[in-house]
């Protein structure tokens, strides 16, 4: 009988719903994945949505993510976009697929200040070969503004002899 594998985002998304009725259950997630992704962790960024194809990250401001300008480090807000694409990405591939960034670009709209939110929609391409695809997130302030905009490439290929569970 040929194995059978759990995707990391089947996975991911396995516990997100299981934590989903806990008190408290998204803040156990994500520090449950900061531990998975050590320095994507240090961020103590915060899901607040997920489902296969989209995820909504949010993170707090903190004197230990800011640079000396006062505000949110850039590098802080590249890792949040590409942990939100992540997210996204891993929970709508099928088992049969493993994808790794293989890029990044970030267009910075203005100063990051105060809490902020990481949208990241992606549609997820019928993998046949290898391929790239690039998906996008934005991370917004609280009243709703563009700080960043982040294209993050993931390189996409099937499993070599991999069912499909």
């Amino acid at each position: 009988m040929p194995r059978t594998y759990e995707s990391p985002g089947a996975l991911i998304l396995r516990n997100w719903q299981r934590l989903q009725s806990v008190p408290a259950g998204s803040w156990i997630f994500s520090r449950l994945v900061g531990r998975m992704v050590p320095y994507t962790g240090a961020l103590g960024s915060n899901v607040r949505e997920l489902r296969p194809g989209y995820a909504r990250v949010e993170l707090k401001d903190r004197r230990g993510i800011r640079n000396h300008l006062n505000s949110i480090h850039a590098v802080a807000l590249v890792n949040l976009g590409e942990f939100t694409s992540g997210l996204a990405v891993l929970t709508g591939l099928p088992p049969t697929v493993q994808g790794i960034v293989t890029g990044l670009q970030v267009e910075y709209a203005k100063k990051a200040r105060g809490k902020l939110v990481a949208e990241c929609g992606a549609d997820i391409p019928v993998v046949q070969g290898e391929m790239d695809h690039v998906v996008r997130a934005e991370i917004l302030d609280a009243v709703g503004d563009i700080v960043a905009k982040i294209a993050v490439t993931w390189h996409l290929r099937p499993y070599p002899n991999r069912e499909q569970r």
